[in-house]
Protein backbone atom coordinates (compact mmCIF):
# COMPACT_ATOMS: atom_id res chain seq x y z
CA UNK A 1 0.00 0.00 0.00
CA UNK A 2 1.37 3.41 -1.07
CA UNK A 3 1.95 5.48 2.07
CA UNK A 4 -0.53 9.10 2.24
CA UNK A 5 3.35 10.77 2.65
CA UNK A 6 4.18 9.44 -0.89
CA UNK A 7 1.12 10.32 -2.38
CA UNK A 8 1.64 13.90 -0.97
CA UNK A 9 5.33 13.76 -2.25
CA UNK A 10 4.41 12.82 -5.58
CA UNK A 11 1.64 14.95 -5.92
CA UNK A 12 4.47 17.72 -5.19
CA UNK A 13 6.50 17.11 -8.71
CA UNK A 14 3.43 18.18 -10.58
CA UNK A 15 2.52 21.29 -8.19
CA UNK A 16 4.24 24.55 -9.36
CA UNK A 17 5.35 26.73 -6.04
CA UNK A 18 3.97 30.25 -6.27
CA UNK A 19 7.33 32.60 -6.28
CA UNK A 20 6.30 36.02 -4.54
CA UNK A 21 7.30 38.78 -7.08
CA UNK A 22 9.45 41.34 -5.39
CA UNK A 23 8.91 45.25 -5.43
CA UNK A 24 11.31 47.90 -4.53
CA UNK A 25 9.27 50.16 -3.03
CA UNK A 26 9.75 54.37 -2.79
CA UNK A 27 5.95 55.92 -1.77
CA UNK A 28 5.17 59.11 -0.69
CA UNK A 29 2.57 60.07 1.34
CA UNK A 30 0.86 62.58 -1.55
CA UNK A 31 1.85 62.71 -4.64
CA UNK A 32 0.75 66.41 -5.74
CA UNK A 33 1.14 69.29 -3.77
CA UNK A 34 -0.87 72.64 -4.52
CA UNK A 35 -0.88 74.00 -0.69
CA UNK A 36 2.01 75.03 1.14
CA UNK A 37 0.82 73.37 4.12
CA UNK A 38 1.78 70.23 1.21
CA UNK A 39 5.15 71.17 0.89
CA UNK A 40 6.44 68.26 3.03
CA UNK A 41 6.41 64.98 1.42
CA UNK A 42 7.25 61.97 3.80
CA UNK A 43 8.66 59.05 2.10
CA UNK A 44 8.93 55.34 2.51
CA UNK A 45 11.71 53.15 1.09
CA UNK A 46 11.47 49.54 1.01
CA UNK A 47 11.58 45.74 -0.26
CA UNK A 48 8.77 43.99 -0.60
CA UNK A 49 6.00 41.91 -1.58
CA UNK A 50 3.40 44.32 -1.74
CA UNK A 51 0.13 42.78 -2.42
CA UNK A 52 0.48 39.96 0.21
CA UNK A 53 2.06 42.72 2.90
CA UNK A 54 5.10 40.24 3.26
CA UNK A 55 8.36 42.46 3.73
CA UNK A 56 11.98 41.78 3.09
CA UNK A 57 14.98 43.29 5.24
CA UNK A 58 16.35 46.10 2.88
CA UNK A 59 20.39 47.16 3.65
CA UNK A 60 20.44 50.89 3.37
CA UNK A 61 20.13 51.84 -0.77
CA UNK A 62 23.56 52.60 -2.00
CA UNK A 63 21.70 56.03 -3.27
CA UNK A 64 18.59 57.82 -2.91
CA UNK A 65 17.88 61.43 -4.71
CA UNK A 66 15.77 63.42 -6.33
CA UNK A 67 15.97 64.85 -9.79
CA UNK A 68 13.94 67.96 -10.65
CA UNK A 69 14.73 70.91 -13.51
CA UNK A 70 17.26 68.40 -14.65
CA UNK A 71 19.92 68.32 -11.21
CA UNK A 72 20.22 65.44 -9.16
CA UNK A 73 20.27 66.08 -5.31
CA UNK A 74 21.42 63.40 -2.88
CA UNK A 75 19.07 62.51 -0.23
CA UNK A 76 21.15 59.13 1.32
CA UNK A 77 22.19 60.98 4.32
CA UNK A 78 18.55 62.14 5.11
CA UNK A 79 17.39 58.44 5.53
CA UNK A 80 16.42 57.48 8.66
CA UNK A 81 15.86 53.36 10.05
CA UNK A 82 12.14 52.56 9.36
CA UNK A 83 10.06 48.97 9.33
CA UNK A 84 7.34 47.50 6.65
CA UNK A 85 5.50 44.28 7.35
CA UNK A 86 8.22 44.02 10.21
CA UNK A 87 11.31 44.23 8.28
CA UNK A 88 13.76 46.78 7.74
CA UNK A 89 12.91 50.06 5.80
CA UNK A 90 14.10 53.70 5.34
CA UNK A 91 11.96 56.38 5.28
CA UNK A 92 12.67 60.50 4.90
CA UNK A 93 11.07 63.58 4.15
CA UNK A 94 11.58 66.23 1.60
CA UNK A 95 10.39 69.57 1.44
CA UNK A 96 9.21 71.14 -2.02
CA UNK A 97 10.57 74.45 -2.46
CA UNK A 98 9.33 75.62 -5.59
CA UNK A 99 6.88 74.61 -8.61
CA UNK A 100 8.31 71.49 -10.39
CA UNK A 101 8.08 67.83 -10.91
CA UNK A 102 10.42 65.91 -8.81
CA UNK A 103 11.19 62.15 -9.26
CA UNK A 104 12.79 60.56 -6.11
CA UNK A 105 14.82 57.58 -6.95
CA UNK A 106 16.39 54.64 -4.60
CA UNK A 107 19.53 52.16 -6.09
CA UNK A 108 19.60 50.00 -3.71
CA UNK A 109 22.54 47.14 -2.54
CA UNK A 110 21.89 44.30 -4.66
CA UNK A 111 19.27 41.74 -3.06
CA UNK A 112 20.45 37.87 -2.40
CA UNK A 113 17.30 35.50 -3.06
CA UNK A 114 18.05 32.34 -2.41
CA UNK A 115 14.67 31.18 -3.76
CA UNK A 116 15.63 32.48 -7.08
CA UNK A 117 19.56 31.35 -7.10
CA UNK A 118 20.02 35.02 -8.00
CA UNK A 119 20.64 38.57 -6.77
CA UNK A 120 18.13 41.24 -7.25
CA UNK A 121 18.91 44.71 -7.74
CA UNK A 122 15.14 46.92 -8.43
CA UNK A 123 16.07 50.94 -9.39
CA UNK A 124 12.72 52.26 -8.24
CA UNK A 125 10.88 55.55 -8.09
CA UNK A 126 8.38 57.68 -8.03
CA UNK A 127 6.77 61.45 -9.36
CA UNK A 128 5.55 64.41 -7.81
CA UNK A 129 4.30 67.15 -8.67
CA UNK A 130 3.95 70.17 -6.56
CA UNK A 131 2.29 73.48 -6.94
CA UNK A 132 0.96 73.36 -10.10
CA UNK A 133 4.03 72.41 -12.44
CA UNK A 134 3.92 69.31 -14.43
CA UNK A 135 6.42 69.86 -16.99
CA UNK A 136 9.61 66.67 -17.01
CA UNK A 137 7.19 63.75 -16.09
CA UNK A 138 8.49 61.61 -19.21
CA UNK A 139 12.10 63.03 -18.75
CA UNK A 140 14.61 59.88 -18.29
CA UNK A 141 16.57 60.16 -14.93
CA UNK A 142 19.61 58.57 -15.97
CA UNK A 143 19.92 55.39 -14.22
CA UNK A 144 20.68 52.09 -15.18
CA UNK A 145 16.93 51.12 -15.73
CA UNK A 146 13.85 52.56 -15.49
CA UNK A 147 10.61 53.06 -16.36
CA UNK A 148 9.39 56.49 -18.43
CA UNK A 149 5.89 57.27 -17.76
CA UNK A 150 4.23 57.80 -21.47
CA UNK A 151 1.13 58.28 -19.49
CA UNK A 152 0.76 61.46 -16.48
CA UNK A 153 2.10 59.17 -13.54
CA UNK A 154 0.37 61.38 -10.75
CA UNK A 155 -3.88 62.99 -9.97
CA UNK A 156 -4.75 59.73 -11.97
CA UNK A 157 -8.66 58.02 -11.54
CA UNK A 158 -8.53 54.15 -10.94
CA UNK A 159 -9.56 52.33 -14.25
CA UNK A 160 -7.42 55.02 -16.25
CA UNK A 161 -4.26 53.24 -18.28
CA UNK A 162 -0.95 53.87 -17.55
CA UNK A 163 1.89 53.02 -20.36
CA UNK A 164 5.42 53.64 -19.69
CA UNK A 165 8.74 52.31 -21.80
CA UNK A 166 11.11 50.15 -20.46
CA UNK A 167 14.62 52.00 -20.83
CA UNK A 168 17.79 49.23 -20.00
CA UNK A 169 21.40 50.65 -20.27
CA UNK A 170 19.58 53.67 -22.10
CA UNK A 171 18.10 51.53 -24.74
CA UNK A 172 14.37 50.26 -25.12
CA UNK A 173 13.73 46.76 -23.27
CA UNK A 174 11.82 44.83 -26.26
CA UNK A 175 9.54 42.39 -24.72
CA UNK A 176 10.29 42.22 -21.49
CA UNK A 177 8.20 41.25 -18.67
CA UNK A 178 6.35 43.81 -16.02
CA UNK A 179 5.10 42.27 -13.08
CA UNK A 180 2.29 44.70 -11.27
CA UNK A 181 0.79 44.50 -7.68
CA UNK A 182 -0.80 46.82 -5.54
CA UNK A 183 0.37 48.37 -2.20
CA UNK A 184 -1.97 46.52 -0.05
CA UNK A 185 -1.00 47.97 2.72
CA UNK A 186 -4.02 48.23 5.10
CA UNK A 187 -5.31 44.11 4.00
CA UNK A 188 -8.48 45.20 2.71
CA UNK A 189 -7.47 43.45 -0.76
CA UNK A 190 -7.32 39.99 -0.75
CA UNK A 191 -6.53 37.79 -4.03
CA UNK A 192 -9.02 35.21 -5.74
CA UNK A 193 -6.34 32.81 -5.66
CA UNK A 194 -2.23 33.06 -6.12
CA UNK A 195 -2.30 33.61 -9.81
CA UNK A 196 -4.13 37.13 -8.73
CA UNK A 197 -1.73 38.51 -6.71
CA UNK A 198 0.61 39.74 -9.45
CA UNK A 199 -0.37 40.82 -12.47
CA UNK A 200 1.71 40.15 -15.63
CA UNK A 201 1.91 42.24 -19.32
CA UNK A 202 5.07 42.20 -21.04
CA UNK A 203 6.27 45.53 -23.42
CA UNK A 204 6.84 45.58 -26.92
CA UNK A 205 9.12 45.75 -29.64
CA UNK A 206 9.78 49.52 -28.54
CA UNK A 207 9.55 48.14 -24.89
CA UNK A 208 6.19 49.45 -23.98
CA UNK A 209 3.65 48.35 -21.99
CA UNK A 210 0.24 49.52 -20.66
CA UNK A 211 -1.86 48.26 -17.51
CA UNK A 212 -5.40 49.74 -16.57
CA UNK A 213 -5.48 49.71 -12.41
CA UNK A 214 -9.06 48.14 -11.29
CA UNK A 215 -9.10 50.28 -8.16
CA UNK A 216 -7.53 52.69 -6.51
CA UNK A 217 -4.78 52.74 -4.54
CA UNK A 218 -1.03 52.96 -4.69
CA UNK A 219 0.33 50.25 -8.02
CA UNK A 220 4.17 49.61 -8.85
CA UNK A 221 4.98 47.91 -12.02
CA UNK A 222 8.23 46.27 -12.18
CA UNK A 223 9.99 45.73 -15.79
CA UNK A 224 12.66 42.97 -15.07
CA UNK A 225 15.79 42.09 -17.29
CA UNK A 226 18.65 40.01 -16.63
CA UNK A 227 22.32 41.65 -16.27
CA UNK A 228 24.81 40.96 -18.86
CA UNK A 229 27.35 40.40 -15.96
CA UNK A 230 27.24 37.35 -12.70
CA UNK A 231 27.98 38.56 -9.52
CA UNK A 232 29.58 36.08 -6.46
CA UNK A 233 27.84 34.33 -3.86
CA UNK A 234 29.84 32.20 -1.78
CA UNK A 235 32.29 31.83 -4.20
CA UNK A 236 29.84 31.39 -7.22
CA UNK A 237 29.13 33.16 -9.86
CA UNK A 238 24.99 34.25 -10.07
CA UNK A 239 22.73 35.67 -12.11
CA UNK A 240 21.62 39.03 -11.45
CA UNK A 241 17.95 40.62 -11.83
CA UNK A 242 17.62 44.13 -12.52
CA UNK A 243 14.40 45.97 -12.50
CA UNK A 244 12.85 49.22 -13.21
CA UNK A 245 9.91 49.86 -10.77
CA UNK A 246 7.71 53.28 -10.87
CA UNK A 247 5.11 53.46 -8.08
CA UNK A 248 1.73 55.22 -9.02
CA UNK A 249 -1.14 56.42 -7.13
CA UNK A 250 -4.54 56.16 -8.70
CA UNK A 251 -7.45 58.01 -7.27
CA UNK A 252 -11.00 56.87 -6.80
CA UNK A 253 -13.71 58.49 -9.20
CA UNK A 254 -16.22 58.40 -6.91
CA UNK A 255 -13.83 61.92 -5.13
CA UNK A 256 -14.67 64.11 -8.34
CA UNK A 257 -18.31 63.63 -6.94
CA UNK A 258 -17.74 65.20 -3.59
Amino acid sequence: MISHARVLAALAVFLPLAVQAHFGIVIPDHATALERAESQVNLRIAFAHPMERSGMTMAKPVNFSVWADGAKTDLTGTLAADKLFGKDSWKTSYRLGRPGVYQFVAEPVPYWEPAEDKFIVHYTKTVVSAFGEEDGWAEPVGVRTEIVPLTRPFAAYAGNVFRGQVLLDGKPAANCEVEVEYFNEDGSRRAPNDYFVTQVVRTDAEGIFSYAAPWAGWWGFAALNDAPEKMKFEGAEKDVELGAVIWMEFTDPAEARK
